[in-house]
């Protein structure tokens, strides 16, 4: 018997229905396999006394030095070493792009176009939210981080994670319409979904980590270099243990500025080594290639927005 002291129904998002894990139609990555592991690589450029923006420690007044240079040591020298240790373990990587880095460190992108690397809409810059624009606005920041990428890459991205993980109540509607195929900004799941948009169309979720992201983990709630990979190792052993029984996601979310430490890239290194020692087992790809894959399964195989 529901109380009546809860609301028989609650506010919703409308983009998609309830569907347990446990109760979904199987089906199988490339080769047979099950679980498919993808690394996010957040490249982010930020204003300089102002806007938003991580802090490694407490910020002071603007202009705040001590964070931006922090920040900016990723890029400078950070990446580069994420980049020697990916072609080290032979991985490819889904690089999220803030689209003012193509101005700042074009060098940064030439080296994962060298590597063939995925290349997704990141917005323009963490210093600034999505979510709190107006609607136009906000697809003036989709449009334009869109072409900077297409200007740049020879193809327009199909893959978005918005700045700072923030959507408006329009943004997969926004997406959509601006050509993009799938979103990375929701953490509900495991498998992809797919979310209903608007004049009856669709957009595809997929998983993107927000306990395995260092950002959540090691300048939110501390953890060290260690905890991290080890995070990251027992992730993915208990996620293969059960991709037994049916396909699973499993991304690692990265920002250079800070598994780029020499310290924690060491850490970095010994989970990264664990699981590609594995890469007969799973399917190392990128998020892009998984999108690619549920677009082409049989209609009704993944839940949609009535939870089918």
């Amino acid at each position: 018997m529901i109380s009546d002291a809860i609301p028989p129904s609650l506010p919703s998002h409308g983009r998609y229905g309830y569907s347990a894990i446990t109760q979904r139609p199987a089906y199988d990555w490339p080769g047979g396999k099950r679980l498919a592991v993808y690394l996010g690589i957040n490249l982010e450029h930020f204003a300089f006394g102002t806007g938003l923006g991580a802090e490694l420690a407490p910020g002071g007044p603007q202009p705040d030095v001590l964070n931006f240079a922090w920040r900016d040591y990723g890029n400078r020298v950070g990446v580069w070493r994420m980049i020697e240790l990916f072609d080290q373990l032979g991985l490819p990587a889904s690089v999220l792009v803030n689209s003012s880095i193509y101005a700042y460190c074009p060098e940064v992108m030439d080296a994962f176009r060298a590597r063939g690397d995925e290349v997704l809409g990141h917005g323009r810059t963490n210093s600034e939210r999505q979510g709190t624009l107006d609607e136009a606005s906000e697809k003036a920041l989709i449009d334009e981080t869109s072409a900077a990428i297409l200007g740049a890459e020879g193809k327009a991205p199909k893959g978005w994670l918005g700045p700072w993980i923030s959507e408006s109540l329009m943004t997969p509607d926004l997406l959509k319409e601006g050509g993009y195929t799938y979103l990375l900004d929701w953490c509900q799941d495991d498998q992809p979904i797919w979310f209903s948009t608007r004049d009856g169309g669709r957009i595809l979720s997929l998983p993107y980590p927000q306990e395995l992201n260092d950002i959540p983990a090691i300048v939110a709630r501390k953890d060290s270099a260690s905890q991290f990979a080890d995070m990251i190792i027992d992730q993915f052993d208990e996620m293969l243990d059960q991709s037994r029984a049916m396909p699973l996601v499993m991304g690692i979310a990265l920002h250079p500025y800070i598994v780029g430490q020499p310290y924690r890239l060491r850490q970095l290194r010994r989970a990264l080594v664990h699981i590609a020692a594995r890469r007969d087992d799973i399917w190392i790809t990128t998020a892009g290639a998984i999108a690619d894959h549920v677009a082409g399964l049989p209609e009704g195989i993944v839940p949609g927005s009535r939870g089918a």
